[in-house]
């Protein structure tokens, strides 16, 4: 029941006197002739009476005995029947004021609750008074508070006073259950006159074990309400069995639900002003975080602005870090190291902080990719801090921006240099036929400039790929060139480089490898040389282009080699081909076995072939029987290979022979 209801049941207050009892008419003395006593007055006194003990507030069992008395004294008939109608209307003026006395001291102790309840500023005192107020109110043996547990759909014992026994003070109701779990379940108050004989609720053996121990028969219990909301319910109960008006229990019920609400609400200021008082806190850290970090960075963009090197980044990052730092290109090539040992980051560590921009931790090593932009230049790792805390952290990162200004000054600065470098190749690639004058002693000066020494073997690789990544290719050649002591540069849409070598089919074959690898696409290169001097290289640059391109004919296509290992290719695309070079690596081996053993291998290959690769035919040649023929050619698969008779194998097997007959080394045996 509300507030509002209650306010439209109230009795209005008396203005002249008692209201007369409910169905009680007002009644007059008796007229003046009727039968009376033999004293006239006895009526008068006796209404006199009434309204003395009225004003005494006598209880109501002595306003009641006025009849009785005036039978006694001899009143007659009339005048009973009069006095009994006018103290029947006493008593109804005593119980209006009886209520209107029971309402004001509720009133006060409502009032006298909210105040007390408005001083406190503890959900759990506030509680304690809630339930200590309303056993008083009421006057009951024990009063006891649940609240709603919305996640497990029940009501649970939170508070009781005058309660002894501990089963009851650990109840949980299910909605629906006992009389609080329907009062839980409804929002309506419920009272019951005896629990233990009352059946309208569903009683459950828990509950029943618990008011039983607590020895509890007469039980009142009113929903707490915080706006529409039902948040528990208030109990009043008795160990004997009682009647409950529920009107003033409802009524603290509603103060106690904004009671709460004001301690719920004043729990929530200070949980915020916790809140509120811990991000201070963590804002001033965060503040002084990014002043450290701002001076650290302030310090590695000063020592970049200097002329520092990677070296000196490196090392005054560790400082700052407290760790082993390690910067590598994006080839995965270390640039410097200080504090820690050889370490390589992971791709997958690598590519994942190129998409998140932030620094990633895997087996015990920080990995931060160094972009500028979008474009990788290499990456930075840290060792030796197992964990970092945000403000390490992004002074790390603050880091790799330093090291990506400082490796794109670099990178600025080696494109000049190559810039310089490619037009000291141009000029050391050009025809001499097309340039009679030019001045070989100047190149020679220039390239030392360089730190390139001309005097050494030089080797020339020419090399090729996808037209949209030459820009790439040409980029990583250019630092291959750097690291080789040598020089790149791009001629007639193909780039080339010149480094000092001795092999250069070992440097085309690795060339092709490790650009591939790093452009992610096959590139071919083609090999020439080795040369001393500037005067041979225009020669080179001509076989290697020649060379790359019969790797595209021969569908070689990212591979690399040079002249002699393209067989008789190369014989025929080399300028500068070594003929008995050509020989000795294809018929070295049987060459080689003859010489030792003085053995006809060479002879029975020449008459095999020349008899068109006929067993029969060549054994007639040879005037010997069959079985030696394919003995001898046993022998040479062992020395040559199981595929020396494939057809391209036998080209150029073919080919030796008659190169080395017609060179005129035919003069040994089986020769």
């Amino acid at each position: 029941m509300t507030a509002g209801h209650r306010a439209d049941t109230r009795t209005p207050a008396p203005t002249d006197g008692p209201a007369p009892a409910e169905g009680v008419q007002r009644t007059s003395p008796p007229a003046v002739g009727s039968q009376r006593t033999s004293d006239p007055a006895e009526p008068e006194a006796a209404a006199r009476r009434l309204l003395d003990l009225l004003a005494a507030d006598a209880p109501a069992e002595e306003l009641a005995s006025q009849p009785a008395r005036s039978r006694a004294a001899g009143v007659a008939a009339p005048d009973i029947t009069w006095i009994e109608e006018a103290t029947e209307t006493a008593l109804s003026v005593r119980r209006v004021l009886d209520q209107y006395r029971r309402r004001e001291a509720e009133l006060v102790a409502l009032f006298d609750t909210a105040g007390d309840l408005a001083a406190l500023r503890d959900l759990d005192a506030v509680l304690r008074a809630i339930v200590r107020r309303a056993r008083t109110l009421l006057g009951s043996d024990v009063a006891y508070l649940t609240l709603n547990d919305p996640l497990a759909r029940d009501t649970f014992m939170r508070v009781t006073d005058g309660s002894v026994s501990a089963a009851f003070q650990q109840l949980r109701l299910g909605m629906g259950e006992g009389l609080g779990g329907l009062v839980a379940q409804t929002a309506r108050p419920y009272a019951s006159t005896d629990y233990r004989t009352d059946h309208r609720y569903r009683h459950t053996g828990t509950i029943d074990d618990g008011v039983a121990e607590e020895g509890l028969r007469g039980i009142l219990g009113v929903p707490l309400r915080l706006g529409k909301e039902i948040i528990g319910v208030l109990f009043a109960a008795d160990r004997t069995p009682r009647e409950f008006t529920p009107d003033a229990i409802a009524l603290l019920a509603d103060h106690a639900a904004v009671a709460i609400d004001s301690a719920r609400l004043l729990d929530e200021t200070r949980t915020a002003l916790t809140r509120l008082e811990a991000a201070n806190a963590t804002a001033r850290a965060h503040g002084e975080a990014l002043h450290l970090a701002s001076d650290a960075h302030d310090r590695l963009t000063r020592l970049v602005l200097r002329g520092a090197g990677i070296d000196d980044v490196a090392a005054e990052i560790a400082v700052l870090l407290r760790g082993g730092v390690a910067v590598h290109d994006t080839d995965g090539s270390e640039l410097a190291r200080s504090g820690t040992g050889p370490v390589t980051p992971s791709a997958e560590t690598l590519a994942a902080s190129r998409t998140d921009g932030r620094a990633i931790r895997a087996d015990g090593v920080w990995t931060s990719a160094v972009l500028a932009g979008t474009e990788s230049l290499g990456s930075i790792v840290l060792t030796g801090r197992a964990d970092l805390p945000e403000a390490d952290r992004r002074l790390f990162e603050r880091a790799a921006l330093v090291t990506a200004m400082l490796l794109l000054m670099r990178r600025s600065v080696a494109e000049t240099e190559d810039r310089v470098r490619g037009e000291l190749l141009d000029d050391l690639l050009v025809d001499p036929t097309t340039a009679p004058r030019r001045d070989s002693g100047g190149l020679t000066l220039r390239a030392r400039r360089l730190g390139v020494d001309l005097s050494r073997p030089h080797a020339v690789a020419v090399l090729d790929s996808e037209p949209a990544l030459r820009p790439r290719l040409a980029e990583e050649t250019a630092r291959r060139a750097r690291r080789l002591g040598g020089l790149a540069g791009t001629r007639h849409g193909h780039v080339v480089l010149l480094a000092p070598s001795d092999e250069p089919g070992t440097l085309a074959r690795t060339l092709a490898a490790d650009l591939g690898r790093a452009l992610g696409t096959p590139v071919t290169a083609g090999a020439a040389g080795p040369a001393r001097g500037p005067e041979q290289l225009a020669a080179l640059h001509a076989e290697a282009l020649r060379c790359v391109t019969a790797l595209h004919a021969l569908d070689r296509t990212g591979e690399g080699a040079d002249s002699a290992e393209l067989g008789f290719i190369g014989v025929l695309l080399g300028d500068r081909a070594d003929v008995g070079a050509y020989v000795e690596r294809v018929l070295g081996p049987v060459l080689a076995y003859d010489s030792e053993r003085g053995t006809d291998l060479l002879r029975t290959l020449r008459a095999y072939y020349d008899q068109g690769a006929s067993l029969s035919r060549a054994k007639d040649a040879l005037h010997v029987h069959v079985n030696t023929v394919v003995q001898r050619l046993d022998r040479v698969a062992q020395l040559l290979g199981p595929d020396w008779n494939t057809p391209a194998r036998a080209l150029e097997i073919h080919l030796a022979l008659r190169v080395h007959r017609l060179t005129g080394k035919g003069a040994g045996p089986g020769r």
